[in-house]
Order: structure tokens, then C-alpha cells, then sequence
């Protein structure tokens, strides 16, 4: 039978979120948490496993709270035949932990391996501190809840489970644990890009706090960012239980800008809502779909490599982006999840601002999902297209199906567009060095769609060759924006988002 946390006996309220400092010096640690402290946090886990001689992390906690009083420290010594770096006994590390106790830290971290082993050892502990009992997974996520009943066998004030998603609905299955049981405490995460959801959600869902690195360290765990960017960019403690969630489903997804900006658009607009980066494999959709439902999520942005594949999951498609073939944006009304493109606006809308596009002659570099987009909406808009790419075969369907000419790159390399449209992922960070065109570029107006790196190889040899450049920033932003307002309804906070995409593209010092 699960123990309620009534039962426990011990409770501390905690803040939301928590720092987990793990340094190789006791010195570093404290300065860590002091550069957190200048930055409002007040709540840090201490991994004193980090250390040479753990011993002298206990007297960091002395000194440390001698001098801050009023924060928090979790103490943590994890074994290292439970993926931690203590090497000592069971009997060891318990009395390391009493030792932290002792110097003022108001909570322990133990495994739920040295737990079971010895539930007697940690009789000590118990109504002296927050004890909490912790589980990590590195490899899966298993039955919750028969892992919940095993940890909850061992009295303790809260539960940690920390495992590792293999498909998107493993993150739903942690983030539903703690509201299928309101009285027992729970702290809950899964790991790794994939898991990246669960750190923001967890305390909406119910988990105590969620875990972050210092802002100027590398962290404990795969899948922590800093509380700043927690913080800041997700609002963690700021939209509530009921709060409607969006994101952005990629493989990869870590470098979207994505969130940055449409969580400042939502922040402008005071709209109570999230948006999330969530990474989704070639052959996951269908799960994905699985766990936007339970969530449930409201609305996504696709990017590569889901923009074609992601139509026969939708119940309704815009006929424009039907006849593309390609989806962007995604959003569910009446219970039907809807598809349309917006990258449509984002190739058309920049590009004419510089030249009139219908009987222009525009080449369009690529073939897939990006490329189809800018395909159909060039040639719905009268211009004349050529189409090039690395692979042929793709480009002579692209050219069949939107009326356009299909060339080679040398055919390419010896006429003159008015405008050039680069629709491939060439350049593009991390391969910020790589460039379509070797030599000459064979149009008057450059137009590329990459926006990471701002200025491409492609954007600066355009430039040195007197065209006229367009950087792909605008494109995203276009598109972005009008993904705003079909999720909306109203319009988007475009200097905003912006300012935004230019603050997460900035490079970090």
C-alpha cells in the first residue's frame, strides 16, 4: 500500500526549482552556488559524490550556510555502483550524509539501492531531515507503478524517479504519476533530450521541484539547462495546472529557436501557455501523437524530418499544404487535429519585398520538405522555377508535380535568376562551413533559408558578389509568426519575437 505524505514524517516546503552542483573542489562548489544565489536561486543540491574527499563538501555546507542562512541544500552522496562516484561502503556514505545533516543541510538524497539494503541504517535520518528515496534509470523507463510501491515500502518524506524515455509517451507515463497519486510526494523526470518536456512540466504535474544546472557549469544529469533558461524562457513557476501546451517536434530538436520565441510571444500577449522542444524520431509520430493527446497538447511546429510524413496523422489538411505535401504547422480544434503551411508566407512574403515575383525566374535549391513549400508558393505566385539538387531523382518529381524545371547544378552554374531560394540544410550549425555554391552564384537576389548560423557561408559569399541577401531569419520569423496566429487567433508580437530569435542566436560568452 502507498504511504500518503501524510504519513511521512517529515515535510519541508522546497522552492521549484533546484541547482545540482557537482564539482570536483569543495571551493568550486561554493562559488557555483554563489553565483546562483546573485541570480535569485535558493535551493541547491550538493553532490558531494563529486568530490576527492567528500568529507570536505560537508564542511562547505557548514560554511556555506554560515554565510547564507537562508537557502537550502540538498545533500546527495550517490554510490558508484548506482551511477554515482562514491566509492566508500553503504555504512560510509550514511554517515556522510548524517555528517551534512548535522552541518545544516535540510534534506538527503538516498538511493533506493543503499535504501533496501539497509532500511535500518537510515533510522538516523528519519524526523531529522527531508529524506528523500531516489531511483534513476540510465537506459529505459519501467512500469511506474510497480516501482512506485517498491520505493514506497522504505519510509521517507518523498520519491525521486528518474528514467530514461525510449519513445514520447515514456514521458507522459512519468509526468501522470504524481497526479495518480496526490498524497504521496513526488519528484519526477526523465532524461536526455528526449525527456527535456518533463523538467518544465514536472511541478505543473504535481512533482515537488525539477532540477537545473548552474548557469556557468555542465550539470549532473543528461537533459539539464540552467534555472535562467528554466526560468526566463519556459516561465517554470509561472503558467499554471491549466495551461495550454505547444512545441516543436524535430529530430534533432536541441537547437531550435523555437521556444525562445514563441514563449516570449506568449509572454507578451500574457497568454497562459508553454512551448516545448520535443524530440521525435523518424518512426515515432504515432506515439508522439499518443502522448499530445494525454497531455494534452494543443499545437505543434514541424520541421525535419516530419514536414511530409506528419499528413496522415492529421484528421484535416489545408488544401495548399495537401497539394504540397508538406506540413509546418499543426493545431487541434473540435477534437480533430488540423495541418496547414506557413512556410508558404515565410518564402513569399520576404522575397517580395526585392522584386516582383510573378515571371520572375527563380532557382530553388533542394528537394525535400522546405523545398516543396517554396516550390508550390513560387510557382502559385507566377514565377518561372528551376530546380536543383543532390538528388535528381527527387528534383524531377518536385519539378513534375508543381510545373517547374527540373536542372543540373552545372546547367545551374551558367544562367542568371533574379533570385535564388536555398532550401537544404547545407550550412546550417553544425556544419556552419559547407556551401551549395563552390564559385559563382547564378542570381541577383540570395534568399537562404538557414537562420543558424544568422549569416550563412552562402549569405556571405552572396554579399561579397554584390546580390541582394536574404537571411533565412526572415523566413523563420515569417513563418512563426503566422503560426502564432493560427493558434491564436490574434496577431503576433512580431518586433518581439524578433528581439527574441536575435537573443537566442547570439553567441553565448
Amino acid at each position: 500500500m502507498l504511504k500518503t505524505s501524510q504519513e511521512m514524517s517529515h515535510r519541508t516546503p522546497l522552492p521549484k526549482v533546484c541547482i545540482a552542483l557537482g564539482l570536483p573542489t569543495a571551493s568550486e562548489l561554493c562559488e557555483h552556488a554563489r553565483r546562483e544565489l546573485e541570480g535569485g536561486e535558493r535551493f541547491f543540491e550538493f553532490r558531494l559524490d563529486y568530490l576527492e574527499r567528500p568529507e570536505t563538501g560537508v564542511e562547505a555546507i557548514s560554511r556555506f550556510l554560515g554565510e547564507h542562512p537562508d537557502t537550502t541544500i540538498l545533500a546527495t552522496c550517490r554510490r558508484h555502483q548506482n551511477q554515482g562516484r562514491f566509492n566508500g561502503s553503504i555504512e560510509q556514505q550514511l554517515k556522510i550524509l548524517e555528517a551534512a545533516v548535522a552541518a545544516g543541510a535540510k534534506g538527503v538524497d538516498v538511493e533506493i539501492e543503499s535504501a533496501e539494503s539497509a532500511p535500518s541504517i537510515l533510522d538516523p535520518l528519519r524526523g531529522q531531515t527531508f529524506l528523500l528515496i531516489s531511483y534513476h534509470n540510465f537506459t529505459s523507463t519501467p512500469p511506474l507503478e510497480a516501482l512506485l510501491r517498491r520505493m514506497t515500502r522504505i519510509p521517507a518524506d518523498a520519491y525521486k524517479i528518474v528514467t530514461t524515455p525510449r519513445k514520447p509517451s515514456d514521458n507522459y507515463r512519468v509526468l501522470s504519476l504524481p497526479r495518480a497519486h496526490p498524497r504521496v510526494s513526488m519528484v519526477v523526470l526523465a532524461m536526455g533530450e528526449m525527456g527535456f518536456s518533463t523538467r518544465v512540466l514536472s511541478p505543473a504535474f504535481g512533482g515537488l521541484y525539477t532540477y537545473a544546472a548552474p548557469h556557468a557549469a555542465e550539470g549532473t544529469a543528461a537533459g539539464q539547462v540552467s534555472a535562467r533558461q528554466l526560468r526566463h524562457c519556459y516561465r517554470v513557476e509561472k503558467f499554471s495546472r491549466t495551461a495550454r501546451i505547444y512545441g516543436v517536434i524535430a529530430d534533432p530538436v536541441r537547437h531550435s529557436i523555437s521556444p525562445a520565441v514563441h514563449n516570449r510571444a506568449f509572454q507578451a500577449r500574457r497568454i497562459d501557455a508553454v512551448y516545448l522542444p520535443f524530440l521525435v524520431h523518424p518512426n515515432q509520430l504515432k506515439d508522439f501523437f499518443l502522448m499530445a493527446e494525454k497531455l494534452p497538447v494543443t499545437g505543434f511546429s514541424v520541421t525535419i524530418p516530419h514536414k511530409q510524413r506528419i499528413i496522415r496523422y492529421l484528421d484535416i489538411v489545408d488544401p495548399l499544404a495537401r497539394r504540397i505535401g508538406a506540413v509546418n504547422t499543426v493545431w487541434r480544434k473540435g477534437g480533430k487535429w488540423r495541418g496547414a503551411n506557413t512556410d508558404v508566407p515565410g518564402v513569399t512574403v520576404p522575397l517580395s519585398k526585392y522584386l516582383r515575383l510573378p515571371k520572375s525566374s527563380v532557382l530553388l535549391v533542394g528537394n525535400g520538405g522546405a523545398a516543396r513549400s517554396a516550390a508550390f508558393a513560387l510557382t502559385d505566385a507566377g514565377a518561372k522555377v528551376s530546380i536543383v539538387g543532390r538528388n535528381v531523382d527527387r528534383v524531377r518529381a518536385l519539378a513534375k508535380n508543381c510545373g517547374a524545371e527540373p536542372l543540373l547544378l552545372k546547367q545551374a552554374e551558367t544562367q542568371n535568376f533574379d533570385a535564388i531560394v536555398h532550401a537544404t540544410s547545407v550550412g546550417m550549425y553544425p556544419h556552419s562551413n559547407e556551401c551549395f555554391f563552390n564559385g559563382r552564384i547564378p542570381g541577383d537576389v540570395v534568399f537562404d533559408m538557414v537562420y543558424n548560423p544568422l549569416e550563412t557561408v552562402l549569405i556571405q559569399r552572396a554579399s561579397a558578389q554584390g546580390k541582394t541577401v536574404i537571411p533565412g531569419l526572415q523566413m523563420f520569423l515569417e513563418q512563426a509568426a503566422h503560426q502564432f496566429e493560427l493558434w491564436m487567433g490574434e496577431s503576433a508580437p512580431r518586433p518581439v519575437m524578433e528581439r527574441a530569435a536575435l537573443d537566442a542566436l547570439a553567441p553565448r560568452t
